[in-house]
Order: C-alpha cells, then structure tokens, then sequence
C-alpha cells in the first residue's frame, strides 16, 4: 500500500457518510527521480565533456564536429525540459457517495473535470501478471477515463485496491 507521504502517490482513504463527505481523496504525480539540481550537475558534467572533446577535435583540424557537440548539448538540454514539463501534470480524484470527481490537469495547465455516479461506474484493472498492472480505467455511461497512466505499476496496483474499496465503500 503506497503512503500518505509517498511522493508519486498522495491518497487518503477516509470512511465517511454523508453525500459531502470523501470517502476517497487521491493526487497522482509523475515521479520524476532528477532535481533541478541534479539537472545543473548533469548538464554541465555534460558541457564539460563536450567542451573537452570540441578543444580536441579543434586542436585535430576537425572544427565543424564543435558544432555538432553544441547541437548534442542542447538536444539534451531540450529533452529534460521538455520532461521536466511533463511532470506538472496531475490527477485528482475524489469520491463520495454522491459522486466520483476526476480532475485532470496537463502540463501546461488544462484543466480536464470528469464527473459521474459511482453508483454507475465501473473500475477495470488491466493485469499483466509479472509485469503488474497496466492500466486503470473508470467507464461509466459509455465514457472510458483512464487514470494513473503516468503511475508505474506496484502504485497502479497500490492505487487501483484502494480506489476499488473506495467505490464499494460509495455505494453502500
């Protein structure tokens, strides 16, 4: 069971009555193992290398390769930006009683708010075996929402027993 305090997979399972009431609250982040920090150290050990073999091939008559190791620094450098946006996404879902509210948020900040009877919903777990869960996907009224993709899938799994508990405790 993943903990309150884990960071790729903040839930709370509470028991509650009562149509305001949480039975369930989650926020799902993509875990991302590389800090700001760890970036810099990254990407000037890479600088550095680069720096080193372009006075190389400088010092050989090679010039036009120093160009192409400045173009490998920034494709790099463009490559963790662009996952490092990435990794403002979330979800948010909460369940109660009365209703099952998923909050998507993208990177760049769209919001997406689906919201349905837990009464009507159904969870589908995609179990691979060995390989875990795969997939999770709520479907109700012909709409299929799948939630946690970015998870990997011990959390999925994790994620998935606590959800599927919350929407039973909803529909007592």
């Amino acid at each position: 069971m993943v903990q309150r305090n884990d960071p790729i997979c903040d839930f709370d399972a509470k028991n509650g009555s009562g149509d305001g009431k949480p039975v369930f609250s989650a926020t799902l982040t993509p875990h991302r193992s590389l800090s700001p920090e760890g970036f810099a150290v990254l990407m000037a050990l890479v600088g550095g290398a680069c720096f080193i073999a372009g006075l190389v091939f400088w010092s050989l008559g090679a010039w036009p390769v120093v160009g192409f190791l400045g173009l490998d620094i920034a494709i790099i450098w463009l490559a963790f930006k662009l996952n490092f946006r990435a990794a403002r996404a979330f979800e948010e879902i909460s369940v109660t009683p009365a209703a099952l509210t998923i909050l998507k948020v993208a990177p760049g900040g769209r919001v997406r708010e689906i919201r349905l009877n837990p009464c009507w919903t159904r969870l589908e777990v995609t179990d691979r075996g060995e390989d875990g869960v795969s997939a999770i996907t709520v479907s109700a009224r012909g709409e299929a929402v799948p939630v946690g993709a970015f998870l990997n899938p011990h959390d999925r799994k994790s994620f998935a027993h606590a959800f599927g508990a919350a929407l039973a405790e909803a529909r007592r």
